[in-house]
């Protein structure tokens, strides 16, 4: 007994003085942070080189614990990169940018949204260089827009063009007994393909082919309008395939190493001294300055993530989070508009519809205007449908107008290792599931007659928010996605803009000319979280670069359809565009 009160006060004893080293190493970093900070000069070059994982949003509140203790990866907000760049161009002291990493993670159309971003810091006498080892293609058609390309001499351009890979698990469900019961609508509905064939159907690969052909003309496009060069013949030689032939071929403007490109810096800015400023920094100096308080708001809400019926939080878009900062702005009365921006790929229909319903409540009282991210499509789209005008990039994925029902069935392999089920029922009415029992046709046919319901509600919900017939809307829909461009000519969205336009069209609606922005939702961070074993793990194994390294972004992806509950509205889930 001793011994156990022994090892109990020891344990009691580590753990306050662990709490109490944590709380003063907080203290002493954050005065030493406050004393440290370094202010912005004269004939400053922006240094954009952020390795780390990108949310559309992250808010704006700076939380010192996640930072001094290391128990959050480091995550980057879109929103706050746009501030960032739009605050830089008009920044007197910044006289220019040295790109040389953005997040890996970075989609088509944000990269698309930094792009125009880019160009307009030079329309202001201002300068870009861009430096890297190794270009991908998204890095390229960024750094395309920077006044001179350079590359380390082992370096390449990879200049290939997209492709999207499709898995197929047909026969591996055949062969270990256990597959997916599918029931859909929309004939483009690939999101549950891979578990009913071997290969990609027509209409799926129509679909993808028309859609990474979207975005590879934008692409092609924006690297002609400022490198000057034949794309299609670059691709198809590969011309990028060394720092060599790059430079022979015009898609870089020289071959050095980093120390190398520090001095054609000075050399620009005509200085034996080079000031450069990191773009993180610049980020958080602007968190700490704020921003001047007005008397009118334009509220951003950020929906980001899958769809999923609940709370949510940062990563996932939940009902009850959506409705409440919905309300939040509705109530609020410096707020004059509202700017829903939502990247997202969908999921749960009846959280996609609980929050559609919010949205025609709110528009009600204020303007709901929606700006499209790199996805909103399926669920995403049933929430934007009704808004009163939609923006999206033209390298947006949007559409997927279509539902589907997937459950797990174990029988088959129940049966071979022996597991038999036996069934007692008050009602012999077939809408009763079992994983290791075939699924009874009337359960099916129940689900089906659900799915068809949701569809004819999306429709409905579509039709009436984009003055179209439902004939008109399902000649669109059938679970088909498109690109931003495509969306506009078929009448799914009003205009091609970034955030930034869909926030200074919502004020110039309500004739507010001067205005802040409230961003929402807010998410509080709980200290014993972050304490919590599991997040500790997770820190120090740096789970997000395994996964970008491995690929365990598919198994998380098949584990969500898995897991997924109730009908979906989500686009289909293999489509990744590299």
């Amino acid at each position: 007994m001793n011994f156990i009160k022994r090892v109990l006060s020891s344990l009691v004893a580590i753990c306050i003085a662990v709490v109490l080293f944590v709380f003063i190493g907080i203290g002493i970093a954050l005065s030493f942070s406050k004393d440290t900070i370094k202010k912005v000069t004269e004939n400053t070059v922006l240094e954009i080189d952020m390795s780390g994982v990108l949310n559309d949003y992250a808010p704006a509140e700076i939380d010192p614990f996640t930072e001094v203790l290391g128990l959050q990866e480091l995550t980057y907000g879109f929103n706050n990169i746009c501030k960032a760049i739009e605050t830089a161009t008009y920044d007197d002291k910044i006289k220019g940018i040295s790109i040389k990493n953005i997040p890996y993670n970075m989609g088509w159309a944000q990269t698309t949204a930094l792009r125009k971003m880019l160009v307009n810091f030079k329309k202001k006498d201002k300068f870009i260089y861009a430096y890297a080892d190794v270009y991908s293609q998204k890095e390229y058609y960024l750094s395309s827009v920077a006044d001179a390309i350079f590359v380390a001499p082992l370096g390449r351009i990879e200049l290939k063009g997209l492709h999207s890979e499709v898995l197929f698990y047909k026969d591996f469900q055949e062969k270990y007994g256990v597959k997916m019961e599918v029931i859909r609508h929309g004939k483009y509905k690939s999101a549950v393909e891979p578990y009913i064939a071997n290969k990609m159907s027509e209409a799926n690969r129509k679909q993808i082919s028309e859609l990474i052909q979207g975005i590879w003309s934008e692409v092609d496009k924006a690297i002609v309008s400022t490198r000057n060069v034949d794309v299609e013949k670059a691709v198809l030689a590969l011309h990028g395939r060394s720092a060599k032939t790059a430079l022979e071929n015009n898609l870089v403007d020289g071959v050095l190493y980093e120390n190398e490109y520090q001095t054609k810096l000075k050399e620009k800015m005509q200085s034996d001294e080079l000031n450069t400023f990191s773009f993180t920094n610049y980020m958080d100096q602007m968190l700490l300055k704020g921003t001047a308080k007005k008397e009118n708001e334009i509220a951003v809400i950020y929906a980001q993530g899958n769809i999923m019926y609940g709370q949510g939080d940062i990563n996932t878009i939940g009902q009850q989070k959506m409705i409440a900062a919905l309300e939040k702005a509705v109530k609020r009365k410096k707020v004059k508009a509202i700017v829903l921006r939502i990247n997202s790929p969908g999921g749960d229909a009846l959280a996609s519809d609980l929050i559609w319903n919010a949205i025609e409540q709110a528009k009600k009282e204020k303007p709901v205007i929606v700006s499209m991210g790199n996805v909103a499509a399926s669920g995403g789209y049933y929430m934007a449908c009704g808004a009163d005008k939609i923006f999206a990039e033209t390298t947006t994925i949007t559409g997927s107008i279509g539902v589907f029902g997937m459950l797990p069935n174990a029988s088959t392999l129940a049966n071979k290792i022996g597991i038999h089920a036996e069934v007692v029922s008050t009602h012999n009415n077939g809408i009763h599931y079992s994983a290791v029992l075939p699924a009874d046709e009337r359960f099916k046919n129940a689900v089906k007659e659900g799915i068809e319901s949701v569809y004819d509600t999306f429709l409905d919900r579509v039709s009436k928010g984009r003055g179209m017939t439902t004939t008109e809307v399902d000649e669109i829909a059938q679970g088909r996605v498109w690109t931003g461009l495509s969306a506009l000519k078929v009448g799914l969205i009003d205009e091609i803009g970034s955030l930034d336009d869909a926030i200074i069209y919502a004020a110039k609606k309500v004739g507010v000319k001067e205005f802040t922005l409230k961003e929402l939702p807010n998410y509080d961070v709980k200290l014993k979280d972050m304490l919590n074993p599991s997040s500790l793990i997770k820190q120090q194994l740096n789970w997000s670069t395994l996964a970008k390294e491995v690929g365990v972004k598919k198994v998380d992806e098949l584990k969500n359809m898995f897991t997924s509950q109730g009908i979906q509205a989500r686009i289909p889930f293999e489509i990744l565009i590299d």
